[in-house]
Order: C-alpha cells, then structure tokens, then sequence
C-alpha cells in the first residue's frame, strides 16, 4: 500500500531559490509515489490573493502540484497563517482541494486529525486575537477587494508587526498547549494529530482520557524536502536532500595578464612611488603615504621587503 505524505510550513517565495528547487524536486518524485498529499499550511511565504497565481514563480510551483494531481495522487492542501488567503482559482488550477482548518482522514488505517497547528498555541494570546481578526471572512472579503499594490503594502507591515512582536515574545509561548492539544484529540475522537506551524519537528506520545495518543510535528523546510509517511505500518520522517548542480564550481578570477601581478615596495633611499604593471593589467592607484616629505625620493625595485628613512648621519 503506497503511503500518505504530509508537508507543512514550506515557506515558497522567489527569494528561496534551494527550497523551491527542492519542492520541484520532491513533486517529480516521491509525490507521485504516494496515495495522497497533504500540504497542511503555509505553502507559500505569504499570499495575497489568487492573482498572485499569474506571477511566474508562483505558476511553476502550481505546475508541479499539477503535476501530482495529473499522475493520479489526491492533493490537499490547508491554509497556513502566511496563506489564509489561498482561494478556488488557486486550487483549480493545481488539482488540489482546499482543507478546512480541521479534518479527520484515515491515514495508513488511523483515523488522524489534521490541522496546520497555530490555533493550539493558545498561550499567545496576542497571536490569537490577531488570528480572529484576519481569519474573519467579511474582513478577508474587504482585503481581497483592495487593490493590490495596497495588499502589498498591507502583507509587508503584518511581517514587520509580527516580527517585531515575537522578539518580545518568551519562546514557551509560541509553542502548543498541552491542554488544547488534548481537547482537539478529544473533539475528535481519535488517537492521532498531525501539524505543523510550530518549526519544532518531534513526535509525542500523550495520555488523554486513558487513551494512548500521539502528535506529530511537522518540520518546516530549509534548502531541502522533508515530510512524514504514513502507512500501515506507522509513521516516519523522510528526507530528500538537495544534489549539487553539475559543474557548478566557484569561478576564481585572475589578473588579464593569466600570471599573478608583482609585488612592488620601496628599497632603502627610494621613494613610494608607482610601480610598473604587468602587460594588460591595470595599476593600483598610488597611496597617499604618511611618511615625512624627505623620505620620499624616486626609485623601485621588485623584491625588497624593506623600507628605512634615509640616514642622517
């Protein structure tokens, strides 16, 4: 039985070329190789509308998850607090299906509940009444009717607020509480939880009720595709780590001339003064010297280490 991928917090954006590379790569290969894919939040660094889908990076990216839709694997995929504002034009043109923020699957024979995780960070409650405001249709509705340079603006002061805001922040707050991760799996009914949101990738076991459950955290994407598998026989992390590009080598840069440019120093009795460049290559310009105005005579030769004020005596 083929198994069940899971992705969250991949961060998509021009500005992360090794991690879009990484995500085609993942697409191409084990993607297709699976019974279905779950992106559970945050695909992309942020989205500001579906016209976004136009600009051309964003089209390879809904090209590849086409690509996975077209070889016969299910895609899913759940909005993340960068991208809430993912909409159907996006989701018909990548043949995926748009997830509400919770969901029950059957994952490898579990029952399994999926969520992209931020609304069980409960502790933070500053974050929590920024996600009630945002997350409010009519007010995502008013968004979306602006116009887009607007949207622009409006995307780049929330990074910049949250930034600044979670420098502040103490980290134990910024992560899951216990309790309302309990209370999901309660409200669900079942004895398994997938998220991610966090950046803290780890697997826990956890009583609730009596009942032996466990949370898998989904790790967020740095220059290389990671993801959890899911089959009958339980659930594991894989990896795909980046090739090098062929030949791609580090230039070294070289004198015109092909042949190291000489070194030139004053010789005892002679004065700073410009040194003969090589064939082709261009001379550094003079240094003002600091050296009183007798030390100063004509003269250079190759090879000398030393420089000594004339004698006096």
């Amino acid at each position: 039985m083929k198994p069940a991928l899971f992705v969250s917090d991949l961060h998509l954006a021009a500005s992360r070329p090794a991690t879009a590379a990484a995500f085609h790569a993942w697409a191409r290969g084990p993607a297709r190789d699976a019974c279905a894919v779950y992106v559970l939040g945050d695909l992309f660094d942020e989205w500001i509308g579906d016209e976004q889908a136009d600009d051309p990076f964003t089209r390879e990216v809904v090209a590849s998850l086409r690509g996975i839709a077209d070889a016969g694997v299910p895609v899913a995929v759940m909005h993340g607090n960068r991208d809430f504002l993912l909409g159907e034009r996006f989701a018909r043109a990548a043949g995926a299906r748009l997830l509400p923020e919770r969901i029950v699957v059957d994952a490898g024979g579990v029952p399994t509940l999926l969520m992209h995780g931020d609304e069980l960070c409960t502790d933070d409650a500053d974050y929590q009444r920024y996600r009630a405001w945002i997350r409010d249709p009519r007010r995502q509705r008013r968004i979306l009717a602006l116009p887009w340079p607007v949207r622009r603006a409006f995307s780049a002061w929330l990074r910049r607020r949250s930034r600044n805001a979670n420098r502040t922040k103490r980290d134990e707050i910024m992560d899951v509480n216990a309790s309302a991760v309990a209370q999901a799996l309660r409200d669900a009914g079942v004895a398994r939880l997938v998220h991610g949101h966090t950046h803290r990738p780890a697997t826990h076991a956890l009583d609730v009720d009596g009942r032996r459950c466990e949370r898998h955290v989904l790790p967020d994407w740095h220059d290389r595709a990671v993801w959890l598998e899911v089959d009958p026989s339980g659930a594991r992390r894989r990896e795909l780590a980046p090739r090098p590009a062929p030949g791609n080598r580090a230039r070294v840069r070289r004198p015109r001339s092909g042949r190291p440019r000489p070194r030139c120093r004053p010789t005892p009795g002679s004065a700073i003064r410009r040194c003969p460049s090589p064939r082709g290559a261009r001379a550094p310009s003079p240094r003002r010297s600091s050296a009183p105005r007798e030390w100063r005579v004509s003269g250079c030769r190759r090879g000398s280490t030393t420089a000594r004020p004339p004698s006096t005596g």
